[in-house]
């Protein structure tokens, strides 16, 4: 990276996160690094596919990917906080180590929902899909234009974390909405949609109209600074 990338964010959560965070950092002992709060991170990922997948055996697993995704919270969102506020940044192995763990972490917490009771394993892919294309958009305006935007609409990581806490609990207690199906017939493919099949359906197309939007404002921006050159009549 050339430069380092402005940090755009400007969640509803933001100014409180941000807060927490920094009171967090500077109480951490000296022998957690901000590699150690990276795979945390992905600790609790692997805690968040787990419970899901056992939650076809009782819908109580739920609460371990509900601790699953405060603990990715707090290894995810404070180990380039804990770097800041010791002034021990390393921006290219930062850089590098954050969105391939990312990965990591966005890929199995989706799947692992998909392969839950409660979610269509494609609806599941279909929103990893577009996640991680926004995540690349991420990556490259973090390039071309020294932006890196960690939130759409007043929503980032954080606010669907939050999300997911709210879906699981209400699924743990209210057994009806556990016992959702639905069978649905596209293409000549029979389609078993359940509880959360119709929430992710609004979260995929929320996901969806800021993907293309965000595409389509960055389309006219690059093509602003980087106008189509003038032909040559030699």
């Amino acid at each position: 990276m050339d430069k380092k990338a402005e940090r755009i964010q400007t969640s509803f959560l933001n100014g409180l996160e941000k807060k927490a965070l920094v009171w967090l950092a500077a109480r951490q002992p000296r022998w957690v690094t901000s590699d150690l709060l990276t795979w945390t991170g992905t600790f609790g990922s692997v805690l968040i596919a787990l419970g899901y997948i056992l939650s076809n055996l009782n819908v109580n697993w739920l609460w371990l990917s509900t601790f699953g995704l405060i603990v990715n919270w707090y290894g995810d969102s404070l180990d380039g906080t804990l770097a800041r506020v010791r002034n021990t940044q390393r921006p290219i192995y930062g850089y590098y180590l954050d969105h391939t763990v990312d990965g990591i972490n966005e890929t199995l917490m989706f799947v692992g929902i998909g392969l839950s009771p409660f979610l269509n394993l494609y609806t599941a892919l279909a929103m990893l899909v577009v996640y991680l294309q926004l995540t690349l958009n991420v990556s490259m305006n973090a390039h071309l234009k020294a932006e890196f935007k960690l939130t759409y609409a007043g929503l980032g990581p954080t606010e669907f974390r939050l999300v997911a806490i709210l879906l699981n609990t209400l699924l743990i207690f209210i057994k009806p909405w556990q016992q959702f199906e639905q069978v649905w017939n596209v293409f000549g493919k029979t389609l078993f949609l359940h509880a959360l099949d119709y929430p992710g359906f609004v979260i995929l197309a929320v996901l969806c109209l800021v993907y293309v939007v965000t595409i389509w404002k960055d389309a006219r921006y690059y093509a602003r600074i980087d106008p189509m050159p003038e032909r040559s009549d030699d």
